[in-house]
């Protein structure tokens, strides 16, 4: 039986001797030894088995100038996301008789940076740029034996396969994808043996490390952008379709709207993040990939989906109504909530807003994040109940909301995660489902994250990724399958740049963004929710609507509204309360909004020639909202004498809204 192989490096000339003699009697066909590291026992068995000649003094050069171009562009995502650690490395080994490379993953050496002398040495054994230092081209060595075991590791000395290698030291590290941790290259650094340190090991797998990272990040800004090109580029999406997106190797970068795919013969199909679906080599083209895709899969479309005029990924729309029930161990779900009445409960006309009702219907197609940004009062959590409407179609899902700001700290982690007896002083005995665990199956809306504490944040940002909870005190996992909008009136870019909010997090949930627009741009938006308002209030209070004296519309449509939809509600709540002829004039209004109103409306009955010819009546005289907003109209024509442009622009709205309201009202459009 072989004797166990040593784990000591040779740090010593009478160890470089010991190890020099037990690679002569490998070459005499000696088997396992004491002297040498299991590891490099193993790389020699290798290199022997493949041929390398041991008295080789170099590597194989394999790229002239014109391959080293290609080289780099075939890798050009790998060496920009090494670049930044290259040059700030490469600078501190200036004088410490080491270099840097970084290599693609068949050992192709695509940069070599570092100390001048050691640069020049290491070209005479062709550590340089376009030479091949796979393990099978020239035996045990730092990167080749590191991309081959797939783990830093360092050779030293006498413990390299060839002759001309034999004086130098190396340590390496390979270098995943993000994807699908697959290797993709390596780092090494590497120098004349007198710079051997069994930490260099550490410092090249760091430098790995940070390669990845950077990565990682590229990564999920593509996946924001192949999302965004999906909901632009994509066909309408049913309430039972599922969503697979396929980077240009067929490696699954997104899926949404079904657990498990099972194929005609019983198998899974691939569909789990990183693995590969299909066989694609770069070919995105849709008809390329449906020719691919297995013909039981139960895909209805193909979409190619393009970043700045380039295919980038392609978006796979299967038809999921016939996937399997999910098994048993889910969580319980919290009470269904009735779906709300869609658009219905967002009252809009004005274009921003219908584009951003557009865009929340549309996100709710793919089971993403989704960040609902805009000021106090625009009516964040409307949006979310829109997505939760479109996501769950005719099914009762659940509707789970929690406000951040509104929740002790101490508390936070076991209202969201849940806990089990025991878990900390004041549990419940029989221990609690977490909000997170109750949205499961529906949608769990986050408002004002903003503030939830920044420690709680890298356990949701856990549960975003790994889609499993952890209830406090609990070891065991359960899975979590809920739609997560979160709502902010703060910019969270700003907070992750200023280290107030987990940068993570942001880019985890801000995948897809709906911006709800404030209200002093939402143009005559103001007179359709005070109508709204006007209407509901009324009803639910057993009272006649209040009539608007014709200025008040105008008051209205100038002020900036501050506290947005909210604080319109609150005045026709007041109105209706303070009213006592149902009738509202300017007395009524607060005095920040009365204030508000231009001057020179008393003047603006007066008609210039040329000017649309109809009279706005009395000031004092009760209207409806319909002719409050045809007085307030006529009143800004005469006030910009004509000045359609002008008039949009007082009135808060763009000059096609203008003429459609013209020739809803039939006001005669005439110019001087």
């Amino acid at each position: 039986m072989p004797a166990e192989a040593s784990q000591r490096v040779p740090s010593t000339a009478s160890d470089h001797r010991r190890v020099n003699a037990a690679w002569d009697s490998h070459h005499a066909g000696a088997g396992a030894c004491q002297v040498v590291r299991s590891v490099i026992h193993q790389s020699w068995t290798r290199s022997t088995s493949a041929g390398v000649d041991p008295t080789r003094a170099e590597a194989p050069v394999l790229s002239d100038e014109k391959g080293v171009a290609r080289l780099r562009a075939a890798n050009d995502a790998l060496c920009r996301a090494a670049r930044r650690s290259l040059d700030k490395i490469g600078r501190m080994l200036h004088g410490a008789d080491a270099m840097l490379i970084l290599t693609d993953e068949e050992g192709l050496v695509i940069e070599a940076i570092g100390d001048p002398a050691t640069l020049q040495a290491g070209r005479r054994i062709n550590l340089q740029v376009g030479a091949l230092w796979r393990e099978d081209a020239v035996g045990t060595n730092g990167i080749g034996t590191a991309l081959q075991a797939g783990q830093p590791l360092f050779v030293h000395g006498s413990e390299h396969y060839v002759e001309g290698l034999k004086d130098w030291s190396c340590a390496a590290a390979p270098i995943r994808d993000p994807v699908d941790q697959s290797v993709i290259g390596a780092v090494d650094l590497s120098g004349l043996t007198r710079i051997f340190r069994e930490h260099n090991t550490a410092f090249a797998a760091a430098a790995a490390g940070e390669i990845e990272a950077v990565l990682a990040h590229a990564l999920n800004a593509e996946r924001i952008r192949l999302l965004d090109a999906l909901l632009e580029q994509a066909p309408m999406l049913g309430g039972e379709d599922g969503v697979v997106i396929l980077d240009a190797m067929g490696r699954v970068l997104h899926r949404s709207g079904f657990e498990r795919l099972i194929l005609g013969d019983g198998r899974e199909a691939p569909t789990a993040i990183g693995e590969r679906l299909v066989e694609l080599n770069g070919a995105l083209s849709a008809d390329t990939v449906a020719a691919a895709l297995p013909p039981d899969l139960g895909c209805r479309d193909v979409c190619a989906l393009s970043i700045g005029g380039e295919v980038r990924g392609v978006a796979l729309v299967l038809d999921c109504a016939r996937k399997p029930r999910r098994a048993g161990g889910a969580p319980a779900r919290a009470a269904a909530v009735r779906r709300p009445a869609g658009q219905g409960d967002i009252v809009a006309r004005c274009d921003a807003m219908l584009e951003a009702i557009d865009l929340a219907r549309r996100i709710a197609r793919v089971n993403a994040p989704v960040l609902v940004q805009g000021e106090t009062g625009t009516g964040k959590e409307l949006f979310a109940r829109l997505i939760h409407a479109e996501f769950s179609g005719p099914r009762q899902t659940p509707f789970i909301a929690i406000n951040c700001g509104a929740i002790a700290r101490d508390l936070f982690g076991g209202e969201l995660f849940g806990h089990v007896e025991g878990a900390f002083t004041g549990a419940v005995k029989e221990g609690r489902a977490g909000k997170l665990e109750q949205a499961c199956g529906g949608v769990f809306c986050l408002d004002e994250i903003g503030e939830m504490p920044i420690e709680i944040q890298p356990y949701l940002l856990r549960v975003l990724e790994e889609r499993v909870i952890h209830r406090i005190g609990d070891s065991r996992g359960r899975p979590f399958d809920a739609r997560l909008v979160a709502l902010t009136n703060r910019d969270l870019r700003a907070e992750a740049e200023a280290g107030r909010f987990r940068a993570d997090l942001f880019y985890r949930i801000g995948a897809v963004t709906v911006q709800a627009p404030p209200l002093r741009e939402r143009g005559d938006d103001v007179l359709l929710l005070l109508e709204h308002f006007n209407r509901s209030l009324a009803a639910e209070y057993g009272l006649d609507p209040l009539r608007f004296a014709s200025p008040v519309a105008e008051a209205l449509l100038r002020y900036r509204w501050p506290g947005n939809v909210r604080e319109l509600r609150n005045l026709v709540q007041r109105l209706h309360s303070l009213s006592r002829d149902r009738c509202v004039t300017l007395a009524d209004l607060p005095p920040e909004i009365g204030a508000e109103t231009a001057p020179g409306v008393a003047g603006a009955k007066r008609q210039d020639r040329g000017q649309p010819q109809a009279q706005p009546p009395a000031p004092s005289e009760p209207c409806s909202l319909r002719d409050a907003e045809k007085t307030a109209i006529l009143r800004a024509i005469a006030e910009h004498r004509g000045n359609l442009s002008r008039v949009a622009d007082a009135l808060g709205i763009t000059r096609p809204t203008l003429y459609r309201k013209l020739d809803r009202y039939d006001i005669q459009r005439v110019y001087r």
